[in-house]
């Protein structure tokens, strides 16, 4: 797959060079003052157009460096080239749209689509997407992309609780409608889904990020059943957006060949998520919390969680935004990142006490935007992460610093 990728990005490249005059690109402008809602996140990105020609591509790329310790144990100076990621629309015809997302992490080690669908417009609220989609649960899964945050890591509640980013094949409808102030869209999918991983992985933990792993979900699911996915939302200009969304689906394998193996399990997430900009400070808030639950069997120790929550707020100020150092319109950020996780809610059967495997962290951060594209940001990062037992917990800390930027 690498070697096919790479053989189409150089033949678009020299296509491109030896056709298009370079006096003809040019970047498409984002209308900032159309109403949006986070659904929009998988369009509402700059792209280059060539001319004539249909297809707009872009994309964006993370890299960091940090310095941390836990308990005193650190593994020094770390660079890490997170992720490039490259995006090709086009609209192929009338009410016909294609958008695809292409993501390189760890130098090319790893190599995902996460986004390709076809989208067909019939109406405002009835539009038709089919290929690999983004589950919409809570906020980030969708509205991922580096250069639209001030922190260098992703929530980990939306990463090790949730799956984010979390795509499969499947298909659905969507659509949104706007009356004065208000605007209201949905989403509901049916798609691929989980699998025994979730229960049966390395973290030895309920854990739903191992489907991940799971290449073939894109081709077949483990079930045979489709996974649910539903979210509704709804913004209005004065209080902001808030979105309420459910995934849920059997994830085991509860037959083969017509043969009974187990019944039916059921893992169910719940999320509600919440943006606002505060006017005329400008104090950006955004957050999500999800629920999970997983039908665990009864073989499968305490360690296995049947229930889990967490969540992460983020709170932005901008302090100063004027000409600096050369940049005619630059924002410099105070931030700060609050998260929680609990993997296994819930007490012991037999001592009553509390389960552990639980995480919280706090980070502020300064980040610099010469323009509302690219940002540079520094993060310190205070972690504390108890085990199952609730013994005293695992204390991180630490500096990260990265640049992220769309091109």
């Amino acid at each position: 797959m690498k070697h096919l990728i790479t053989t189409l990005l150089l033949l678009f490249a020299t296509a491109l060079q030896a056709q298009i005059d370079s006096t003809l690109i040019k970047r498409a402008q984002l209308d900032t003052t159309k109403q949006g809602l986070n659904m929009d996140a998988v369009y509402d990105r700059p792209f280059l157009s060539f001319g004539k020609v249909p297809v707009s591509v872009g994309g964006y790329v993370e890299a960091n460096w940090q310095h941390l310790g836990t308990d005193g144990v650190s593994e020094g100076h770390q660079f890490q080239m997170r992720r490039m990621t490259l995006f090709v629309s086009s609209s192929i015809g009338k009410k016909l749209k294609f958008m695809s997302e292409v993501e390189f992490e760890e130098g090319g080690k790893e190599i995902a689509i996460e986004f390709a669908s076809l989208d067909v417009e019939f109406l405002p609220l009835l539009n038709l997407r089919g290929g690999i989609i983004m589950n919409p649960i809570g906020a980030f899964n969708q509205n991922h992309d580096g250069p639209k945050w001030e922190f260098t890591d992703r929530p980990i509640s939306a990463t090790q609780m949730l799956p984010a980013t979390w795509s499969n094949a499947g298909f659905g409808l969507f659509g949104k409608t706007y009356r004065k102030d208000w605007m209201f869209g949905y989403e509901l999918y049916l798609s691929g889904g989980f699998d025994n991983s979730i229960i049966d992985n390395s973290e030895n933990k309920t854990f739903l990020p191992a489907s991940k792993e799971n290449g073939e979900r894109f081709e077949e699911s483990a079930s045979g059943t489709p996974l649910a996915t539903a979210k509704i939302a709804v913004r209005h200009n004065t209080f902001g957006e808030i979105g309420l969304s459910y995934m849920g689906g059997i994830y085991n394998t509860f037959e083969d060949d017509g043969i009974a193996l187990d019944k039916k399990r059921r893992a169910n997430v719940y999320a509600i998520d919440y943006n606002h900009t505060l006017p005329k400070l400008n104090t950006y808030i955004t957050g999500e919390w999800a629920w999970v639950q997983v039908d665990i069997p009864n073989t499968y120790t305490q360690q296995y969680g049947n229930k889990q929550h967490g969540g992460f707020l983020d709170i932005v100020q901008p302090v100063l935004k004027r000409k600096m150092l050369g940049w005619d319109s630059a924002t410099l950020n105070l931030a700060c990142r609050f998260e929680y996780v609990d993997w296994n809610v819930g007490a012991f059967n037999e001592t009553g006490d509390e389960i552990g495997d639980e995480i919280w962290s706090i980070m502020p951060a300064i980040s610099f935007r010469p323009s509302p594209q690219t940002v540079f940001r520094l993060n310190y990062r205070i972690q504390r992460q108890k085990d199952i037992l609730n013994n005293d917990p695992a204390r991180t800390g630490g500096f990260i610093f990265g640049i992220s930027s769309y091109f």
